[in-house]
């Protein structure tokens, strides 16, 4: 990895393993009473609401474990994605990250993954699938990512929107530099993005006990009360003295084996070797390259510095951000594409490429095709009008003639 590496390895490289679900207010969420009462092994009884404030109150700070992730979302393997990226830029100002690649990797397949977490300020995850791992280490202010193949380690520092470092944050998503969170990758990610969507509209039981990764659990069922959603069911199993998820499981509705199944094969509360959290010793360790301030993360420095500082101004007059149509689980977002009509400006051979991948429909919203994977689906009718949402394409046709 050379130093001139785009600025898309710093976003990569910021992410933070939460070690609790916070913030989950549990007085505020429609949940079912049930009691946990049989399976194996046997524990206490404990209601559903009583189990999701156990989640929300627990202060595990440290963990070290093995995580195997497993989906299934109809979408094509990513693998090598990084080489594509790579090649792209080999002509260019610089390659993006392979931790991009890597990280979108995640989105198909079975991937084995090893966290360690010392605190809100210290984390690290290593891609196991290859026989040189790929490393992203935080600590403290101090960003690293480490190619085990080539043993070379890009470093960067980060800070938060504050302009304060890490520590200064609670563990999870969100701490670092204050942007967009990354893809979910642990249990953990996964259950709290899950009980963000809790609300009125679900059905929160405790679904019995289970034996994870040496560890008793209990299993919460989480489920839609409403038709039109993709979801069929999404089961957490928590750990029944730590109150930290080990295990993450979401059936679709339409059946069939796992869309997402992550969970511990292997895990220990204990504190991390302090080694963890930076690269080896005798990795080749070059400094990331800083962009000019206020110019985009994502190109190259010999580009960012020449555009300008607010680029809303240059958007187009009828850009509009997306609109959320309906509530819940069966939410959809609505967004219009700028310049009119979606074939408008596109080449034939594209446009019937579009039409071969989806399907084409018809209602009171006139025409359009429909793009479908296990759990989000997309309808972009022929007048430039984008609905998506993780629901059935009925509902999306639905809402693209007038429902709510």
């Amino acid at each position: 990895m050379a130093p001139n590496d785009s600025a898309g390895r710093r976003r990569t490289a910021r992410y933070a393993v939460p070690v609790a679900v916070a913030g989950v207010a549990a007085a505020t969420i429609g949940l079912v009473p049930a009691l946990a009462a049989s399976g194996d092994p046997e524990l206490p009884p404990i209601t559903a609401e009583q189990l999701v404030e156990k989640i929300a109150a627990s202060d595990v700070q440290q963990l070290s474990g093995t995580v195997k992730v497993t989906t299934d979302l109809g979408l094509p393997s990513f693998a090598g994605l990084e080489d594509l990226v790579g090649a792209a830029g080999a002509g260019g100002a610089g390659a993006e990250d392979p931790g991009v690649g890597k990280l979108m990797e995640l989105a198909s397949g079975t991937h084995t993954l090893r966290v360690a977490v010392d605190g809100p300020g210290k984390q690290r995850l290593d891609f196991m699938d290859d026989a040189a791992e790929y490393s992203m280490i935080r600590n403290g202010e101090d960003v690293w990512a480490y190619d085990g193949a080539s043993r070379e380690a890009v470093h960067s520092t980060e800070k938060d929107a504050d302009g304060e470092g890490a520590d200064g944050e609670a563990g999870g998503k969100g701490s670092g530099s204050g942007h967009e969170p990354e893809l979910p990758a642990t249990p953990q990610d996964f259950a709290q993005e899950a009980l963000k969507a809790v609300d009125g509209t679900t059905s929160v039981t405790v679904d019995g006990t289970a034996r994870i990764a040496g560890r008793d659990a209990y299993q919460l069922l989480i489920k839609p009360k409403r038709s039109g959603s993709t979801i069929g069911s999404i089961k957490v199993a928590v750990d029944a003295e730590k109150g930290v998820p080990l295990k993450f499981t979401l059936m679709p509705s339409g059946g069939g084996k796992a869309a997402i199944d992550a969970g511990f094969t292997k895990v220990d509360f204990g504190a991390p070797a302090a080694a963890t959290f930076a690269p080896p010793r005798d990795a080749k360790v070059t400094e990331e390259p800083q962009a000019p301030e206020g110019a985009p993360e994502a190109l190259p420095e010999g580009l960012a510095k020449d555009l300008p500082k607010d680029l809303s101004k240059d958007l187009p007059e009828d850009f509009a951000g997306p609109n959320v149509i309906g509530e819940g689980w069966t939410a959809v977002a609505q967004l219009s594409a700028p310049g009119g009509e979606a074939g408008e400006g596109v080449p034939a051979e594209a446009d019937r490429f579009l039409d071969v991948l989806g399907d084409k429909v018809t209602g009171k919203f006139g025409s359009g095709t429909v793009f479908k994977t296990r759990l989000v689906n997309a309808l972009l009718t022929d007048d430039g009008k984008l609905y998506a949402g993780a629901v059935t394409p009925e509902r999306l046709i639905e809402v693209a003639g007038g429902a709510k």
